[in-house]
């Protein structure tokens, strides 16, 4: 068995938010599972291998083995909590300056002979004006429907 590289050794407090975590099954499922694996994983408790962990909660060693890391490196709450994009899936299409464009354009008056601006309307027109080169219904859509 390979000697470990990264050992996981958790406070008395630490222990308590894994254990409330687990009990109450607080937060979302992927979250009740590192919690489990953290309390598996913790040097001054179990200390069940990896392998063992992995097998115990339907899970890859290497699951396992990246929980520990992340413990050890980023901190219990880091390793608890699912781990943040660093950059969006798919980059954005228009910027801060283009989505008013096109938000003024929907709050102004339609083209004549339409009672009001469809999205596909919409789309032709902002390519039309050269906002952007090309730009689906849903792009828009998404645009015009932002709360934030």
């Amino acid at each position: 068995m390979p000697q470990k590289k990264y050992i996981v050794r958790l406070t008395a407090q630490e222990r308590e938010v894994c254990q409330q975590t687990v009990g109450k099954l607080k937060g979302s499922g992927e979250k009740v599972r590192r919690a489990q694996i953290l309390l598996k994983a913790d040097a001054d408790g179990p200390a069940w291998t990896d392998e063992r962990i992995a097998d115990a909660f339907s899970c890859r060693t290497k699951t396992v083995e990246n929980i520990r890391q992340r413990c050890v490196l980023e901190g219990f709450e880091r390793a608890l909590e699912r781990k943040r994009r660093a950059s969006p899936p798919v980059p954005k299409l228009l910027d801060g300056e283009q989505e008013a464009q096109v938000i003024a354009l929907r709050l102004g008056p339609p083209p004549k002979g339409f009672a009001n601006w469809s999205l596909r309307l919409l789309a032709r027109r902002v390519v039309e004006l050269a906002i952007v080169g090309s730009i689906s219904r849903e792009t828009i859509r998404r645009t015009l429907k932002k709360t934030k």
